[in-house]
């Protein structure tokens, strides 16, 4: 539809409020301008959705413009993009600047009171200005989130054993196949969606009829989301739009939503630490946004992002960390046990690689890695360097080592306990207790994924964070010993009914 049937009021509306922002926009500190195309934009949102106007007036993208940016450095903000289109480069980053980029790779744009807009920014979008930053990230684990998890066919089981509807029918319980729907509003709220136009939709707004993209898969804010574009992956997930902001991105409640557990307690755990009183404690004290980002005098202890993601300096100016938005760059081992601790993953994307039991797993049954299909020990070293440089900012030589030592331990320990479990599970299989064709659906299955799944992370991730009593009996060791026995005392049942089972037909 054209701009030109709104009604006439609302074009006053526009009209005034289109006159009025560029005044507050050239009356801002740094006096940067927005263009026409968002002023127009702002003339409308400002009234309909005044919430998200109103975070993006906070954010650095309505106060600095892409070429003040491009004139920084990294550590102090710059863009990592040095080939900005010379027409975004003078104005402020505004709504059009974002919602109509690249118009022809997005199967969600549609005509919007004259522009061509889509619904759904996406990295790809963002690397007009953050090349770097999407590429680091389009190498990491978590913008293959979705398809780690929908595109590996072990895993597709472990979501339909969870997700699909159970149903008691004489006598027997039977598990249909998860709706999209169930998939959507469980698992993939974190791992992400498939984000796909069906068609259009009519509504009757306040500015007028209009016709907006109908979309499945959305709204969703999922690491991993597959896009309209083709993109995957979704930064909106760790900055929240339309701030976009560092201080959230650095504050360990950006991480929560996705790693409280009890699969990936790290938030949890993070809260039972000492880094995480101290950042209680202090938090309202301390620089989140700036950059860069000092330790010592920004903050006095880590949040997640100082760990895994931010720039760091010292007090003299020494770089302890550069910026990545591969979260795996500074981790050497993968403590998010599947079923097994393992090293980092050489390639993001695990969904095909298959162990030797025919299973769509990173690691054996007996917790070896799958060959080949994990990094080698000198990049492991490397690794831990580059995470150990920051512990160092704050803790001595031999703290730091000694921490590390205790991981490895616990690693290979709460491993063991899993292989113990993890054999008597191949026993049953092997015996016909159980049935291998989905290794999760059965009771003494279900006890098995609990084992590693929750009760060993608890253990591998208390030992990683400092997190104390996480590991032990708030949800760790304690219930990882309770549920191998668990496991030991029902196959022995499963055996002893079989047993019968076939005395009887002996009998007869």
């Amino acid at each position: 539809m054209s701009r030109h049937t709104l009604p006439e009021a609302v074009l006053v509306l526009v009209a005034i409020f289109g006159w009025l922002w560029p005044v507050q926009a050239r009356t801002d500190k740094n006096k940067a301008p927005v263009s026409e195309d968002s002023q127009t934009c702002i003339g409308c949102h400002s009234q309909v959705t005044p919430g998200i106007v109103a975070s993006w007036r906070r954010s650095m993208h309505a106060h600095v413009t892409p070429l003040q940016a491009m004139k920084k450095d990294e550590m102090h903000g710059g863009l990592t993009s040095r080939d900005v289109p010379v027409s975004m480069q003078g104005h402020v980053v505004g709504c059009a600047e974002c919602h109509t980029l690249n118009p022809k790779a997005h199967s969600d744009t549609f005509e919007h009171n004259g522009f061509q807009v889509h619904v759904v920014v996406t990295p790809k979008d963002c690397a007009t200005c953050h090349k770097k930053e999407v590429d680091q990230f389009e190498n990491s684990v978590m913008a293959k989130a979705y398809v780690d998890l929908m595109g590996n066919p072990t895993y597709t089981k472990l979501v339909s054993s969870v997700n699909g509807m159970q149903h008691w029918d004489k006598g027997k319980l039977t598990q249909g196949t998860p709706k999209n729907a169930t998939n959507e509003g469980a698992c993939l709220q974190c791992h992400g969606t498939k984000v796909t136009v069906v068609g259009t939709s009519h509504r009757e707004t306040d500015m007028g009829d209009m016709d907006f993209p109908k979309l499945t898969g959305w709204p969703n804010a999922g690491v991993g989301r597959i896009n309209p574009d083709g993109s995957t992956g979704s930064c909106t997930a760790c900055h929240t739009r339309h701030s976009f902001s560092v201080s959230e991105a650095r504050s360990p409640e950006a991480c929560e939503r996705c790693h409280k557990g009890p699969d990936v307690p790290a938030y949890k755990v993070y809260t039972v630490s000492k880094h995480g009183a101290l950042y209680k404690a202090h938090h309202h004290d301390w620089h989140m946004g700036e950059l860069p980002w000092v330790a010592g005098r920004d903050f006095d202890a880590p949040t997640c992002a100082t760990c895994h993601m931010s720039g760091v300096l010292d007090t003299q100016g020494k770089v302890l960390a550069t910026r990545t938005h591969d979260v795996g760059s500074r981790l050497d081992t993968r403590i998010f046990g599947l079923p097994y601790s393992h090293p980092q993953p050489v390639v993001a994307d695990t969904s095909r690689v298959k162990n030797k039991a025919g299973l769509y797993l990173i690691t054996n049954l007996d917790g070896t890695p799958v060959k080949d299909a994990v990094i080698g020990r000198q990049e492991r070293k490397k690794r831990r360097k580059r995470m150990q440089a920051t512990c160092l900012a704050c803790h001595s030589q031999s703290w730091v080592q000694g921490h590390f030592k205790n991981l490895d331990h616990m690693d290979n320990w709460a491993d063991k306990m899993v292989k113990t479990g993890t054999t008597m599970i191949a026993h049953a299989w092997k015996t016909g207790v159980a049935s291998p064709e989905n290794p999760f659906d059965e009771y003494i299955e279900k006890l098995w994924v609990e084992s590693w799944l929750f009760y060993a992370n608890s253990v591998r991730f208390a030992a990683a964070m400092a997190g104390a009593d996480y590991g032990v009996f708030a949800h760790g060791a304690w219930y990882l010993s309770r549920t191998i026995t668990q496991i030991r005392d029902f196959l022995d049942i499963l055996e002893q009914d079989r047993a019968r089972h076939i005395g009887k037909v002996i009998s007869h």
